[in-house]
């Protein structure tokens, strides 16, 4: 089947994210929030990201127009109604990710039902549905337009036709497809988190500064960006609650977060977006 207009619940950076590079591919999309501010602030952070990619010639003026308009804003859930296949992209918690769900069960009883939890298990996502063969995790990577990865979790019951049209549908709008199994953290997170809570414990420590930390894996490990400007970059609010998950499932020290990130969280220093975390942001 191929996959002609999805719906997003969620219009956050990866809930517009993903409905930008769905758009961009000739897919229509309904983008749901219940609260106009977010809805406001996502059509406006897309304006601008495809403002951008105008300037650098990567699109023209025309299909600026029409990638922008292929996406409608919504506060009404039932407006998700017809969708091919819907993504949940809201807060990393299993109770309103799961209420999701099961509002998403009842209005669509044929659609594909996606999460893009980054570490929280299908099976729990889809325990809240009747229907557990049609649903499967979709983790996108931030920021989306820019990143080629997704992974495909594959539930205890997903049904391999739903895996497969998962798979076309990441191809079509141009990304790279992996399959894992379904346990929290998948396969990135899972490789991933433990390397940035080691970081966080040697600067915590007071074992070497932020930068020298983060120089030693830029010049030594040929990494993009160090792990503690990685951390700021992802969230830190979003690191904790996956170091949450990962340490619930399997009770592995290196997946605790440090002392250190939970008191930066509950602080309100989550990194870039709230202008302050390991850095500070203008």
């Amino acid at each position: 089947m191929t996959i002609a207009r999805i719906g997003i619940v969620g219009a956050g950076f990866m809930g517009s994210g993903i409905a930008e590079s769905a758009a961009r591919a000739g897919v229509d999309v309904t983008l749901h929030e219940p609260e106009l501010s977010p809805l406001d602030r996502s059509k406006g952070r897309i304006e601008q990201s495809v403002a951008r990619a105008v300037k650098r010639g990567k699109l023209t003026d025309e299909d600026a127009t029409q990638l922008t308009g292929r996406i409608a804003w919504t506060r009404s859930f039932d407006d998700l109604g017809g969708c091919d296949l819907v993504v949940e992209a809201v807060v990393e918690d299993v109770q309103v990710k799961g209420k999701v769900f099961q509002r998403l069960d009842a209005l669509l009883p044929e659609a594909i039902l996606a999460s893009n939890t980054s570490s929280i298990p299908i099976a729990q996502l889809a325990s809240w549905t009747q229907d557990p063969q049609r649903v499967l995790g979709l983790h996108f990577f931030s920021p989306v337009p820019v990143m080629k990865l997704v992974e495909i979790v594959i539930g205890l019951d997903t049904d391999s036709d739903i895996v497969e049209q998962a798979a076309t549908f990441a191809d079509q709008i141009g990304k790279h497809p992996i399959r894992t199994k379904d346990r929290s953290g998948f396969i990135v997170n899972m490789l991933l988190v433990p390397y940035l809570m080691a970081a966080v414990r040697m600067y915590e420590e007071g074992f070497a500064s932020r930068e020298d930390i983060d120089d030693g894996m830029k010049l030594g490990a040929g990494h993009p960006m160090g792990p503690l400007t990685l951390c700021d970059f992802i969230g830190l609010d979003v690191l904790y609650a996956v170091c949450d998950s990962l340490y619930e499932e399997f009770k592995r020290p290196e997946y605790a977060p440090p002392p250190l990130l939970k008191r930066m969280v509950v602080s309100g220093h989550h990194g870039q977006k709230t202008g302050r975390g390991f850095y500070e942001y203008a």
